[in-house]
Order: C-alpha cells, then sequence, then structure tokens
C-alpha cells in the first residue's frame, strides 16, 4: 500500500506544465550525468531529447510570462516538486558521495 501523499499545492495550468517540463529536463539530466555508471549510447539519447524538453521548458515560462505570471513562488513551487519527487529525481544530477576516504 502507498503511502498517502500530501496534495498538489493550488497550481496555474502554466506553473503545472512549468513542473512537468522542469522535472523532465531534470530526469534527462540525470541519465547524462558523467558521474554515474551507465551506457554512452543512453546518455546520447537522454542528450538529444534534453534539446526538445529545455525548449518546452523555456515555452511554459514564456506562456507564464505572457499570462502576466511575474513572479516564480518558490515556496509553493518547491512544495509540489517535493510532492512529485523532485528531491530524490534532481540528486541523480548531482555528484554521488565520494567514497573515499
Amino acid at each position: 500500500m502507498l503511502p498517502d501523499l500530501p496534495p498538489l499545492p493550488a497550481l496555474t495550468r502554466a506553473e503545472g506544465e512549468l513542473i512537468d517540463r522542469y522535472l523532465e529536463a531534470v530526469d534527462l539530466l540525470g541519465r547524462v550525468n558523467p558521474a554515474r555508471p551507465g551506457p554512452t549510447y543512453g546518455g546520447l539519447r537522454a542528450a538529444q531529447a534534453l534539446v526538445r524538453k529545455a525548449a518546452e521548458l523555456r515555452d511554459a515560462l514564456a506562456l507564464m510570462h505572457e499570462r502576466g505570471e511575474a513572479e516564480l513562488h518558490g515556496d509553493t513551487l518547491a512544495r509540489a516538486l517535493r510532492v512529485l519527487d523532485g528531491e530524490r529525481r534532481a540528486a541523480r544530477v548531482a555528484l554521488p558521495p565520494d567514497d573515499v576516504g
């Protein structure tokens, strides 16, 4: 049985799109991370897809701007990212812990 997750905070449609595109780009960056083991072909495919996702992320931000959403509400968007497992997903972008010590 899955634990009950807190509800997503209220987001505009454009904010929801921004969060979705951001997490997709983060997932792809995690697959490209040269500090993580994996096949080069998988990294190449992720890098190719990242170009499209970056454009979609740009478009989500442009839509927010066009609609007059001039501010990113960091606390609200951070809560949404946490509900959507953003911390774990973003951790794949960082360097893994140094085991030498």
